[in-house]
């Protein structure tokens, strides 16, 4: 089924991620608004190999995090879509919230290789069968599920099993949190050439157009860079400190 442009466009913008945000957070809030207003385009109907035109990444929104002033800030460098990345930076959340008194922590992961699967929505892990290259560790994005745990009052933050406990490891709650994942062309390029080589292609599409497809279909609240491992460099200048 093609990719209708206009839905996929609004779409993308629409995450609330400032939800679970402390109220002392006002640096990290009033920068989660600006993100929300930075240009998200995702109606692309071909893309190139090298991106070399800013309009095709989210330029405005990469601009807000280096620009960013609050403390501390981190850059999580996460590949594996099966490991303890989610709970990792979970808990690097909850202490610098509760522990250290940093409200405006920033927490950003620089997703990419097999973790990156976890950026797409459901409708395209199903078009794409993107549950096989799992070697059988998922049967579907479950990561992007709200689990029962995220519906607990969050006032209540020592509760062990509510929402800021390991029982809602949720990328999507995370972006409530503040937390901001950062998409790879890179990583998209790379991985529809290998559905392409698979023959796992519906619509017969080119790869310049089935990489657009994958674009169009990220999760909202993802912040596409050209590459993430060459634009975190520009966010470790800028002060943010690296993790994996």
């Amino acid at each position: 089924m093609a990719v209708t442009a206009a839905p996929i466009a609004a779409r993308a913008a629409t995450v609330d991620q400032s939800s679970l945000v402390s109220s002392g957070a006002a640096t990290l809030k009033d920068l989660l608004e600006r993100l929300a207003k930075a240009p998200h385009r995702r109606d692309f109907k071909t893309v190139p190999m090298i991106l070399t035109d800013k309009n095709d990444w989210d330029s405005e929104a990469i601009q807000e995090l280096i620009d960013y002033k609050g403390e501390p800030k981190q850059v999580w460098d996460n590949t594996g879509l099966a490991g303890p990345w989610l709970n990792l930076m979970r808990n690097a959340v909850n202490v610098q919230i509760y522990s250290f008194k940093k409200p405006d922590f920033l927490a950003v992961s620089v997703t990419h290789a097999l973790a990156h699967l976890a950026l797409f929505n459901q409708e395209l892990w199903d078009k794409y069968q993107l549950a096989k290259l799992t070697e059988g560790k998922f049967t579907r994005n479950s990561l992007i599920d709200t689990p029962p745990a995220a519906s607990t009052d969050p006032k209540n933050f020592n509760d062990i099993n509510g929402i800021f406990s390991p029982n809602d490891n949720s990328l999507t709650v995370l972006q409530r949190r503040g937390v901001v994942f950062m998409g790879c062309h890179n990583a998209i390029w790379e991985l529809t050439g290998k559905l392409l080589k698979k023959g796992i292609n519906p619509d017969k599409l080119s790869h310049n157009e089935i990489a657009a497809e994958f674009t169009n279909h990220l999760i909202p609240g993802v912040i596409l860079t050209p590459g993430v491992v060459a634009t975190m460099l520009y966010l470790q200048r800028a002060g943010y400190e690296y993790a994996k």
